[in-house]
Protein backbone atom coordinates (compact mmCIF):
# COMPACT_ATOMS: atom_id res chain seq x y z
CA UNK A 1 0.00 0.00 0.00
CA UNK A 2 1.46 3.34 -1.08
CA UNK A 3 1.98 5.85 1.69
CA UNK A 4 -0.28 8.90 1.75
CA UNK A 5 2.12 11.83 1.67
CA UNK A 6 1.26 15.37 2.69
CA UNK A 7 0.89 17.84 -0.17
CA UNK A 8 3.74 20.14 0.84
CA UNK A 9 4.47 23.23 -1.25
CA UNK A 10 7.50 25.54 -0.99
CA UNK A 11 5.55 28.01 1.09
CA UNK A 12 4.83 25.28 3.65
CA UNK A 13 8.57 24.70 4.07
CA UNK A 14 9.21 28.45 4.23
CA UNK A 15 6.50 28.92 6.88
CA UNK A 16 7.82 26.06 9.02
CA UNK A 17 11.42 27.30 8.82
CA UNK A 18 10.25 30.84 9.68
CA UNK A 19 8.45 29.42 12.73
CA UNK A 20 11.63 27.63 13.80
CA UNK A 21 13.69 30.82 13.43
CA UNK A 22 11.16 32.79 15.49
CA UNK A 23 11.22 30.17 18.24
CA UNK A 24 15.02 30.11 18.29
CA UNK A 25 15.15 33.89 18.61
CA UNK A 26 12.53 33.72 21.37
CA UNK A 27 14.60 31.11 23.17
CA UNK A 28 17.84 33.08 22.94
CA UNK A 29 16.57 36.64 23.46
CA UNK A 30 13.65 36.12 25.85
CA UNK A 31 14.06 32.83 27.71
CA UNK A 32 17.82 33.10 28.14
CA UNK A 33 18.64 36.78 27.78
CA UNK A 34 21.21 36.51 30.60
CA UNK A 35 23.73 33.84 31.49
CA UNK A 36 22.56 31.96 34.58
CA UNK A 37 22.20 28.52 36.06
CA UNK A 38 18.71 27.27 35.10
CA UNK A 39 16.59 26.14 38.04
CA UNK A 40 14.76 22.83 38.02
CA UNK A 41 11.40 24.63 37.91
CA UNK A 42 12.48 26.82 34.98
CA UNK A 43 13.75 23.80 33.03
CA UNK A 44 10.54 21.86 33.74
CA UNK A 45 8.35 24.75 32.55
CA UNK A 46 10.40 25.22 29.38
CA UNK A 47 10.40 21.47 28.66
CA UNK A 48 6.61 21.42 29.02
CA UNK A 49 6.41 24.47 26.74
CA UNK A 50 8.44 22.84 23.94
CA UNK A 51 6.65 19.51 24.19
CA UNK A 52 3.31 21.33 24.23
CA UNK A 53 4.22 23.23 21.04
CA UNK A 54 5.29 19.97 19.40
CA UNK A 55 1.96 18.36 20.28
CA UNK A 56 0.09 21.38 18.92
CA UNK A 57 2.01 21.01 15.66
CA UNK A 58 1.20 17.30 15.77
CA UNK A 59 -2.50 18.21 16.00
CA UNK A 60 -2.07 20.45 12.95
CA UNK A 61 -0.41 17.62 10.98
CA UNK A 62 -3.20 15.31 12.14
CA UNK A 63 -5.85 17.75 10.83
CA UNK A 64 -3.90 18.35 7.61
CA UNK A 65 -3.62 14.63 6.85
CA UNK A 66 -7.30 14.11 7.66
CA UNK A 67 -8.32 16.89 5.28
CA UNK A 68 -6.19 15.39 2.49
CA UNK A 69 -6.71 11.66 2.95
CA UNK A 70 -9.50 11.22 5.46
CA UNK A 71 -7.37 9.35 8.01
CA UNK A 72 -5.03 9.97 10.94
CA UNK A 73 -1.97 8.33 9.37
CA UNK A 74 0.11 11.51 9.06
CA UNK A 75 -0.55 12.56 12.65
CA UNK A 76 0.26 9.11 14.06
CA UNK A 77 3.51 8.88 12.07
CA UNK A 78 4.57 12.35 13.20
CA UNK A 79 3.90 11.42 16.83
CA UNK A 80 5.80 8.14 16.47
CA UNK A 81 8.76 9.92 14.87
CA UNK A 82 8.73 12.58 17.58
CA UNK A 83 8.66 9.97 20.37
CA UNK A 84 11.55 8.05 18.79
CA UNK A 85 13.66 11.18 18.26
CA UNK A 86 12.93 12.53 21.73
CA UNK A 87 13.92 9.23 23.27
CA UNK A 88 17.14 9.05 21.27
CA UNK A 89 17.95 12.61 22.33
CA UNK A 90 17.74 11.65 26.02
CA UNK A 91 20.50 9.11 25.48
CA UNK A 92 22.47 11.73 23.53
CA UNK A 93 22.20 14.19 26.41
CA UNK A 94 24.53 11.99 28.42
CA UNK A 95 27.21 12.51 25.77
CA UNK A 96 26.74 16.28 25.93
CA UNK A 97 27.12 16.13 29.72
CA UNK A 98 30.37 14.19 29.33
CA UNK A 99 31.66 16.77 26.82
CA UNK A 100 30.85 19.71 29.09
CA UNK A 101 32.41 17.99 32.08
CA UNK A 102 35.53 17.15 30.08
CA UNK A 103 36.04 20.80 29.12
CA UNK A 104 34.99 22.12 32.52
CA UNK A 105 32.19 24.29 31.10
CA UNK A 106 30.28 26.08 33.85
CA UNK A 107 26.57 25.29 33.71
CA UNK A 108 25.80 29.01 33.19
CA UNK A 109 27.42 28.90 29.74
CA UNK A 110 26.23 25.49 28.58
CA UNK A 111 22.98 26.85 27.17
CA UNK A 112 24.75 29.21 24.76
CA UNK A 113 26.86 26.38 23.36
CA UNK A 114 23.85 24.07 23.12
CA UNK A 115 21.87 26.80 21.34
CA UNK A 116 24.39 27.19 18.54
CA UNK A 117 24.90 23.44 18.50
CA UNK A 118 21.17 22.93 17.94
CA UNK A 119 21.15 25.58 15.21
CA UNK A 120 23.86 23.67 13.38
CA UNK A 121 21.99 20.42 14.02
CA UNK A 122 18.87 21.81 12.32
CA UNK A 123 20.89 22.58 9.18
CA UNK A 124 22.57 19.18 9.21
CA UNK A 125 19.28 17.34 9.77
CA UNK A 126 17.86 19.11 6.72
CA UNK A 127 20.79 17.93 4.62
CA UNK A 128 20.46 14.37 5.93
CA UNK A 129 16.70 14.28 5.26
CA UNK A 130 17.14 15.49 1.68
CA UNK A 131 19.95 12.99 1.11
CA UNK A 132 18.13 10.07 2.72
CA UNK A 133 14.77 10.57 1.01
CA UNK A 134 16.50 11.35 -2.29
CA UNK A 135 18.51 8.12 -2.13
CA UNK A 136 15.35 6.10 -1.49
CA UNK A 137 13.60 7.69 -4.48
CA UNK A 138 16.56 6.87 -6.73
CA UNK A 139 17.51 3.51 -5.26
CA UNK A 140 14.71 1.93 -3.25
CA UNK A 141 16.98 -0.94 -2.27
CA UNK A 142 18.75 1.53 0.02
CA UNK A 143 15.91 0.73 2.45
CA UNK A 144 17.61 -2.62 3.03
CA UNK A 145 20.83 -0.78 3.87
CA UNK A 146 19.06 1.61 6.25
CA UNK A 147 17.16 -1.25 7.85
CA UNK A 148 20.28 -3.38 8.27
CA UNK A 149 22.16 -0.42 9.71
CA UNK A 150 19.42 0.21 12.29
CA UNK A 151 19.42 -3.46 13.30
CA UNK A 152 23.21 -3.37 13.68
CA UNK A 153 23.02 -0.11 15.64
CA UNK A 154 20.32 -1.52 17.91
CA UNK A 155 22.33 -4.64 18.70
CA UNK A 156 25.50 -2.60 19.23
CA UNK A 157 23.67 -0.18 21.53
CA UNK A 158 22.43 -3.05 23.70
CA UNK A 159 26.01 -4.10 24.45
CA UNK A 160 27.62 -0.67 24.72
CA UNK A 161 27.55 2.06 27.32
CA UNK A 162 27.18 5.81 26.93
CA UNK A 163 29.93 6.15 29.51
CA UNK A 164 32.52 5.03 26.97
CA UNK A 165 32.80 8.55 25.59
CA UNK A 166 36.22 10.06 24.97
CA UNK A 167 36.00 13.67 23.72
CA UNK A 168 39.79 13.91 23.55
CA UNK A 169 39.73 11.44 20.62
CA UNK A 170 37.38 13.59 18.54
CA UNK A 171 38.98 14.29 15.15
CA UNK A 172 37.45 17.77 14.89
CA UNK A 173 38.88 18.66 18.30
CA UNK A 174 42.31 17.48 17.21
CA UNK A 175 42.03 19.59 14.05
CA UNK A 176 41.00 22.65 16.05
CA UNK A 177 43.83 22.26 18.53
CA UNK A 178 46.36 21.95 15.75
CA UNK A 179 45.27 24.60 13.27
CA UNK A 180 43.24 27.20 15.18
CA UNK A 181 44.83 29.97 17.26
CA UNK A 182 43.44 29.28 20.74
CA UNK A 183 43.38 32.07 23.34
CA UNK A 184 45.16 31.58 26.64
CA UNK A 185 42.17 32.64 28.72
CA UNK A 186 39.50 30.16 29.73
CA UNK A 187 36.43 31.85 28.25
CA UNK A 188 33.04 30.26 27.53
CA UNK A 189 30.77 33.27 26.94
CA UNK A 190 32.36 34.14 23.56
CA UNK A 191 33.60 32.02 20.68
CA UNK A 192 36.25 34.53 19.54
CA UNK A 193 38.20 37.28 21.30
CA UNK A 194 41.06 39.61 20.41
CA UNK A 195 44.25 38.64 22.22
CA UNK A 196 47.64 40.25 21.65
CA UNK A 197 46.36 42.04 18.56
CA UNK A 198 44.82 39.05 16.77
CA UNK A 199 41.54 37.17 16.79
CA UNK A 200 41.72 33.88 18.67
CA UNK A 201 39.23 31.08 19.20
CA UNK A 202 38.15 30.45 22.78
CA UNK A 203 37.69 27.03 24.37
CA UNK A 204 33.94 27.54 23.84
CA UNK A 205 34.47 27.17 20.08
CA UNK A 206 36.29 23.88 20.58
CA UNK A 207 33.39 22.62 22.71
CA UNK A 208 30.93 23.71 20.00
CA UNK A 209 32.93 21.89 17.33
CA UNK A 210 32.86 18.69 19.37
CA UNK A 211 29.11 19.03 19.98
CA UNK A 212 28.42 19.65 16.28
CA UNK A 213 30.56 16.75 15.09
CA UNK A 214 28.94 14.48 17.66
CA UNK A 215 25.48 15.46 16.42
CA UNK A 216 26.46 14.30 12.93
CA UNK A 217 26.88 10.81 14.38
CA UNK A 218 23.53 11.12 16.12
CA UNK A 219 21.83 12.08 12.86
CA UNK A 220 23.21 8.98 11.14
CA UNK A 221 21.07 6.94 13.55
CA UNK A 222 18.05 9.18 13.92
CA UNK A 223 17.23 10.06 10.31
CA UNK A 224 17.04 6.42 9.09
CA UNK A 225 14.96 5.63 12.19
CA UNK A 226 12.30 8.19 11.23
CA UNK A 227 12.50 7.22 7.55
CA UNK A 228 11.67 3.72 8.75
CA UNK A 229 8.43 5.16 10.14
CA UNK A 230 7.51 7.38 7.19
CA UNK A 231 9.04 8.48 3.91
CA UNK A 232 7.24 11.82 3.98
CA UNK A 233 10.12 14.36 3.95
CA UNK A 234 8.10 16.99 5.78
CA UNK A 235 7.15 14.66 8.63
CA UNK A 236 10.69 13.26 8.86
CA UNK A 237 12.23 16.74 9.07
CA UNK A 238 9.61 18.42 11.28
CA UNK A 239 9.45 15.58 13.83
CA UNK A 240 13.25 15.70 14.05
CA UNK A 241 13.31 19.47 14.53
CA UNK A 242 10.59 19.51 17.17
CA UNK A 243 12.46 16.82 19.10
CA UNK A 244 15.70 18.81 19.20
CA UNK A 245 14.15 22.27 19.72
CA UNK A 246 13.43 21.42 23.36
CA UNK A 247 16.71 19.59 23.85
CA UNK A 248 18.35 22.38 25.87
CA UNK A 249 15.55 22.64 28.42
CA UNK A 250 15.38 18.85 28.68
CA UNK A 251 19.13 18.70 29.25
CA UNK A 252 19.00 21.05 32.23
CA UNK A 253 15.96 19.21 33.58
CA UNK A 254 17.59 15.77 33.42
CA UNK A 255 21.30 16.55 33.83
CA UNK A 256 21.22 15.58 37.50
CA UNK A 257 19.51 12.23 36.91
CA UNK A 258 20.80 11.13 33.51
CA UNK A 259 23.04 8.54 35.11
CA UNK A 260 19.99 6.83 36.62
CA UNK A 261 18.58 5.75 33.24
CA UNK A 262 20.52 2.49 33.43
CA UNK A 263 18.24 0.53 31.12
CA UNK A 264 17.14 3.17 28.61
CA UNK A 265 19.69 2.04 26.04
CA UNK A 266 18.03 -1.39 26.00
CA UNK A 267 14.72 0.23 25.11
CA UNK A 268 16.34 2.36 22.42
CA UNK A 269 18.14 -0.73 21.15
CA UNK A 270 14.84 -2.58 20.83
CA UNK A 271 13.16 0.39 19.10
CA UNK A 272 15.94 0.79 16.51
CA UNK A 273 16.00 -2.95 15.86
CA UNK A 274 12.21 -3.03 15.50
CA UNK A 275 12.21 -0.16 12.99
CA UNK A 276 15.08 -1.75 11.07
CA UNK A 277 13.32 -5.12 10.90
CA UNK A 278 10.13 -3.35 9.81
CA UNK A 279 11.97 -1.60 6.95
CA UNK A 280 13.57 -4.84 5.75
CA UNK A 281 10.33 -6.83 6.06
CA UNK A 282 8.30 -4.24 4.13
CA UNK A 283 10.87 -4.11 1.34
CA UNK A 284 11.03 -7.91 1.07
CA UNK A 285 7.24 -8.25 1.14
CA UNK A 286 6.80 -5.59 -1.54
CA UNK A 287 9.59 -6.56 -3.96
CA UNK A 288 9.96 -10.30 -3.42
CA UNK A 289 6.38 -11.36 -2.70
CA UNK A 290 4.46 -8.56 -4.48
CA UNK A 291 2.55 -7.79 -1.29
CA UNK A 292 1.40 -4.17 -1.40
CA UNK A 293 -0.54 -4.06 1.82
CA UNK A 294 0.61 -2.65 5.16
CA UNK A 295 2.51 -5.10 7.36
CA UNK A 296 2.18 -3.05 10.54
CA UNK A 297 -0.47 -0.39 11.13
CA UNK A 298 0.88 3.05 12.20
CA UNK A 299 -1.08 2.85 15.44
CA UNK A 300 0.47 -0.54 16.21
CA UNK A 301 3.95 0.86 15.45
CA UNK A 302 3.33 3.72 17.88
CA UNK A 303 2.13 1.28 20.55
CA UNK A 304 5.19 -0.97 20.10
CA UNK A 305 7.61 1.97 20.26
CA UNK A 306 5.91 3.39 23.35
CA UNK A 307 5.74 -0.03 24.98
CA UNK A 308 9.42 -0.82 24.44
CA UNK A 309 10.52 2.55 25.81
CA UNK A 310 8.11 2.29 28.73
CA UNK A 311 9.43 -1.15 29.69
CA UNK A 312 13.00 0.18 29.72
CA UNK A 313 12.00 2.91 32.21
CA UNK A 314 10.22 0.61 34.67
CA UNK A 315 13.44 -0.58 36.39
CA UNK A 316 14.50 3.06 36.89
CA UNK A 317 11.13 3.94 38.42
CA UNK A 318 11.44 0.93 40.73
CA UNK A 319 14.95 2.01 41.76
CA UNK A 320 16.73 -1.00 40.30
CA UNK A 321 20.40 -0.55 39.51
CA UNK A 322 22.85 -2.92 37.76
CA UNK A 323 25.26 -4.51 40.23
CA UNK A 324 28.26 -3.48 38.14
CA UNK A 325 27.01 0.07 37.69
CA UNK A 326 29.33 2.47 39.58
CA UNK A 327 28.22 5.85 40.77
CA UNK A 328 28.77 8.18 37.84
CA UNK A 329 30.75 11.23 38.85
CA UNK A 330 30.84 12.61 35.33
CA UNK A 331 27.41 14.18 35.58
CA UNK A 332 28.05 15.96 38.88
CA UNK A 333 27.89 19.63 38.01
CA UNK A 334 30.75 21.89 39.01
CA UNK A 335 30.68 25.61 39.38
CA UNK A 336 34.07 26.15 37.83
CA UNK A 337 36.14 23.04 37.30
CA UNK A 338 38.48 24.56 34.76
CA UNK A 339 41.88 23.86 36.25
CA UNK A 340 42.80 21.40 33.50
CA UNK A 341 41.55 23.46 30.56
CA UNK A 342 45.04 24.41 29.40
CA UNK A 343 45.95 20.78 28.74
CA UNK A 344 42.58 19.94 27.23
CA UNK A 345 42.48 22.76 24.72
CA UNK A 346 46.16 22.70 23.86
CA UNK A 347 46.88 26.12 25.40
CA UNK A 348 50.34 26.44 26.93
Amino acid sequence: MAENLLEVHPWHWAAFLALVVILLILDLVVFHRREHKPTLRESAVLSAFWIGLALLFNAFVWWWGWQLHGNSEAGVKFLTGFVVEKSLSVDNLFVFAVIFRFFGVDIRYQHRILFWGILGAIIMRGVFVIAGVGLIQLFEWILLVFGGFLIYTGIHLAFSSSENVHPEKNLVLRFGRRYLPICKATIFDHFFIREEGRWCATPALLVLLVVESTDVLFAIDSIPAVIGITRDPFIVFSSNIWAILGLRALYFLLVGVLDRFHYLHYGLSAVLSFIGLKMVAEYVAHHWFAYHGRLIDPWLSLAIVGGLLGLSLIPTLLGWKPRSQPDNAILQESEGDVTQMSNRTGVH
